[in-house]
């Protein structure tokens, strides 16, 4: 009598019908967590890699000044600098070009007072002085100012740090969410099956026994939702993709997920179902417990 095999209904339970479209449901809002979350982190480790020992110096345009004779003055006061490997000033063409995004070719060419920009690379260590490199400049360059990127990458990566955590509890969220789904499911099929279970006892079936049909069944209802909620995802997410590709703007780098970015469409339901019927299985021995 105690064999491998259901002695319960369970397929027939209500449960049965609803419980693998909440399990896709889960999986793919937490697929889309777990993605932005590692996008994140892949945008953060390229804005720190582009800005690593890089700065720039903004000389203001002066009309009444000779704004070569500045460049070349930031120039060689830049290159004399210890711990300052390459100074190098681009031309207004080149200005016009990084400008042309935000403002338009229609804008570029209207003949805007543009400023000159020299791009400096530091020594890797060097520990240079950007403060006092900065009133150097100053000094030596009316309107010239310095921007080693610290600012505004630091504020940057806290606020993408900040919402790949907030990504992180909602897929917390989401699987508190999934256990208590589970928990109720798995207490409606016992209250729906309590005479068979008494049987069943009588026989002497045990409670590891009746546990493991249970723990079979939300396996096989979490994996037959999960799997296609992790194939949406992937779908929803080459679809954002796609769109973003097409996009010409220097504010959205292309993310790269890498191999762990992309295992999270089989992790997941890998998961959803581990999860589902471990707490089937400690739902349905805790509650047998209380009933003998």
């Amino acid at each position: 009598m105690i064999r491998r095999r259901s002695d319960l209904q369970l397929e027939a339970d209500p449960s049965a019908r609803f419980l693998p479209w909440v399990i896709a449901v889960m999986v793919f809002l937490a697929a889309l967590a777990m993605i932005g979350a590692f996008a994140l982190d892949s945008l953060v480790r390229d804005w720190r890699d582009s800005a690593r020992d890089t700065a720039t110096v903004q000389i203001a345009f002066d009309e009444a000044a000779d704004m070569d004779r500045l460049v070349t003055t930031a120039l060689d006061l830049l290159r004399s600098t210890p711990g300052i490997a390459e100074a190098d000033a681009l031309d207004e063409a080149a200005v016009a070009e990084l400008l042309e995004p935000w403002l338009g070719e229609t804008g570029v060419d209207a003949g805007l007072p543009l400023p000159r920009l020299i791009d400096i690379r530091f020594t890797p260590g060097g520990g240079i002085d950007t403060a006092a490199l900065q009133a150097k400049l100053r000094a030596a360059v009316p309107g010239a100012t310095l921007d080693d990127h610290a600012t505004w990458l630091g504020s940057l990566i806290v606020l993408a740090r900040g919402v790949q955590w907030l990504a992180f509890g909602i897929v917390v969220v989401i699987g508190a969410a999934t256990v208590a789904i589970i928990i109720f499911a798995t207490r409606a099929g016992l209250a729906a099956h309590r005479e068979a279970i008494e049987v069943l006892h009588l026989i002497g079936a045990r409670d590891g026994y009746i546990a493991r049909q249970f723990q079979r069944h939300c396996l096989m209802l979490a994996l037959k939702g999960g799997v296609p909620g992790g194939v949406v995802a992937a779908l929803v997410l080459a679809l954002i993709a796609n769109l973003a590709s097409r996009l010409d703007t220097p504010l959205l780098a292309p993310a790269k997920l890498g191999m762990a970015g992309w295992s999270v469409f089989i992790v997941l339901p890998v998961l959803a179902g581990l999860l589902a019927m471990f707490t089937a299985r400690a739902t349905v021995l805790r509650t047998l417990k209380r009933m003998h």
